[in-house]
């Protein structure tokens, strides 16, 4: 089974100045924006091959499965579990499969083409760098696996009874798994230029409007996100009753990471987004989980600041409401 996850540069623009934070970007500028995230990132496709641990009954086998409940057959669907995941050998392997996964969002943003991130490009050496690492990890998890591969087909033999099938197992557990990516061109054929010019010109602004779309993703993305970790951090902080509810450093530590990654990855192209986040950041900055524990009079305060922040993007998510982004269909 395999599975894709979440270009040429045009001629770089000087990017037009930010508007003042109680204006909304014009329609040049925010066609500049889009420029400059063509100009500097490119697209980033993820793939992972991984078997399936599952399998659907024959016709005859739902048959017998609907029979013992006397159920009728076209309201039933059933399957068998070939392996147990839960299995230490196999945890480890699906454990790299999740840190590719994390590690590809993590470092890119949102494109609105299916399975497709963008990367900045300055960023490419270190990202391969990465999943190469990712890669090597991969193969001595699924060689550790091969080493445990019999023991789970005889436990499969042992739990599936008259609906195990030696069949359903690969001999070669190698082939299964995989991670790979790619940088797919989102520009449209130099070719196309030649054979039709009003065709290729038609395909550099739908490519231009794809950007444009990107850029709106990538601010709802964010800010959607900051809204949801402040949510929690303060709710986490204010309680019942004034007494607050026992969290994890997660709540602090996850919204450090997301400050960082906003720095990082950042196409500066709304003000009062950019200001809200560093409105936050000054909120936390320097405020260890336990601090926020032990200390009344701080957890009331941030609690407070965050509130506010709260509403605030609150407020600019419902400027912003949900695009309805039209996606390329895989």
């Amino acid at each position: 089974m395999s599975t894709t996850l979440d270009s040429e540069p045009r001629a770089e623009t000087e990017p037009a100045s930010e508007p003042p934070a109680t204006e909304q970007p014009t329609t040049a500028q925010a066609t500049t924006v889009a420029e400059r995230l063509q100009a500097e990132t490119t697209a980033v496709r993820l793939r992972i091959r991984w078997p399936g641990v599952r399998k659907t009954l024959s016709q005859d086998q739902t048959r017998l499965a609907a029979g013992t409940f006397d159920a009728d057959i076209k309201s039933v669907s059933a399957s068998k579990k070939l392996l147990d995941t839960s299995h230490p050998a196999f945890r480890a392997a699906t454990a790299v499969k999740t840190q590719a996964i994390d590690f590809w969002k993590r470092s890119t943003l949102p494109y609105i083409e299916p399975g497709v991130r963008l990367l900045r490009r300055q960023e490419i050496g270190a990202f391969d760098m990465q999943l190469t690492s990712v890669q090597a990890e991969l193969a001595d998890a699924v060689e550790q696996l091969e080493q445990h591969y019999d023991e789970l087909v005889e436990q499969a033999r042992q739990r599936l009874g008259n609906l195990f099938d030696a069949g359903d197992y690969a001999a070669n557990l190698r082939e299964l798994f995989a991670i790979e990516w790619d940088y797919p061109s989102s520009d449209p054929p130099a070719y196309l230029l030649q054979v039709s010019p009003q065709l290729y010109y038609s395909e550099c602004a739908r490519v231009q409007t794809r950007f444009d779309e990107a850029v709106k993703l990538a601010e709802q993305t964010f800010a959607e996100e900051l809204s949801q970790l402040v949510s929690h951090l303060a709710e986490r902080l204010q309680g019942d009753d004034g007494q607050p509810k026992v969290f994890r450093d997660s709540a602090v530590t996850n919204l450090l990471e997301f400050f960082d990654r906003f720095q990082r990855l950042n196409i500066r192209s709304d003000e009062q987004l950019d200001r809200l986040v560093a409105e936050a950041r000054q909120v936390i900055g320097g405020k260890a989980p336990q601090q926020l524990r032990e200390q009344p009079s701080l957890r009331q305060n941030v609690t407070q600041e965050l509130t506010r922040v709260e509403a605030a993007l609150e407020g600019w998510l419902v400027d912003r409401p949900r695009r309805n982004l039209q996606r390329r269909p895989r």
